[in-house]
């Protein structure tokens, strides 16, 4: 007799595949093997289908849609005399919508079609001082902290793909800060980020004063569509996972040390660890 159950432990929950056998003595043989990655591999090469089929589907008549909107606000504005506040906000949201259906559209493309990275030498500290300036610029409201000056390294990555990881982190993190404020506390900490670099290994390490993760099913926020936003595609983590995987290295969740919330740390080797063009994890 097979049968699969799941197992919690520290936060982490494994899939583990029980097998029943019985001997000749009216004795019983358990076996229990690991099969979380397999299943984790099996929902992504599914997830990534369905992630093609939507972005194919829907990207289609948000163009048409779009124009049609902006065509009838040129059009038509100056000949509503009665309500052009009502007419302004319709077409405003029609626009505003199409668009955000659109950036979503965009992540399933990202995460169903993630290009192989293209390795070359990249500064870690310099990645991150571009993310973090970007994601200020981005949300002015909620502090980033970093502290210089970051430690010197060197890895060998996509530069373009780990900044996409780390704006990814940094956004997340400054919606769970906005997320924490409107439940009606201060946040004050904002988010901070950090390198470290030992042991061979440079860490980016993001923290936020936010409304923290889960107790339960924390490891599967990795996963395509799992979210606990109400408005989140669930892409994000996974699409920093698949980087992270890509390059040798590995993303890791956790309660913040410093602050109230969550803490991402992403792992890479540094470049004497891992030559320039070895394939990405998916590929060996």
């Amino acid at each position: 007799m097979d049968e699969e159950i799941d197992v919690t432990r520290d936060g982490e929950t494994l899939r583990l595949r029980v097998r029943v056998e019985g001997g000749l003595g009216g004795e019983m043989v358990l076996t229990f093997d690991d099969i979380t990655r397999l299943v984790t591999a099996q929902r992504n090469a599914a997830w990534k289908d369905v992630a093609r089929r939507i972005a194919h589907e829907i990207k289609n008549p948000l163009t048409p849609i779009q124009l049609s909107a902006e065509r009838l606000r040129r059009k038509y504005r100056s000949q509503v005399a009665d309500d052009v506040e009502t007419f302004d906000r319709c077409t405003e949201t029609i626009i505003r919508q199409v668009g955000d259906i659109g950036r979503m559209v965009d992540e399933f493309s990202s995460f169903a079609r993630m290009p192989a990275p293209r390795f070359a030498p990249e500064d870690p500290a310099e990645l991150l001082r571009q993310a973090v300036f970007a994601q200020r610029v981005a949300d002015p409201e909620v502090a980033v902290h970093m502290t210089e000056p970051l430690s010197d390294a060197v890895i060998s990555c996509d530069g373009r793909m780990v900044g996409q990881a780390l704006a990814n982190l940094l956004k997340n993190a400054g919606e769970a800060v906005a997320a924490a404020r409107a439940q009606g506390r201060k946040a004050d900490g904002g988010v901070s980020a950090v390198l470290e670099v030992e042991d061979g290994r440079a860490t980016f390490i993001i923290e936020d004063d936010g409304v923290g993760l889960p107790e339960k099913d924390r490891d599967r926020l990795t996963e395509p569509y799992v979210t606990t936003r109400e408005k989140g595609t669930g892409l994000g983590l996974a699409i920093v996972k698949r980087i992270c995987e890509d390059h040798g290295g590995e993303l890791k969740l956790a309660d913040a040390q410093d602050l109230k919330g969550a803490r991402f740390c992403m792992i890479f080797p540094l470049q004497n660890s891992t030559p320039s063009d070895a394939p990405p994890a998916s590929q060996r």
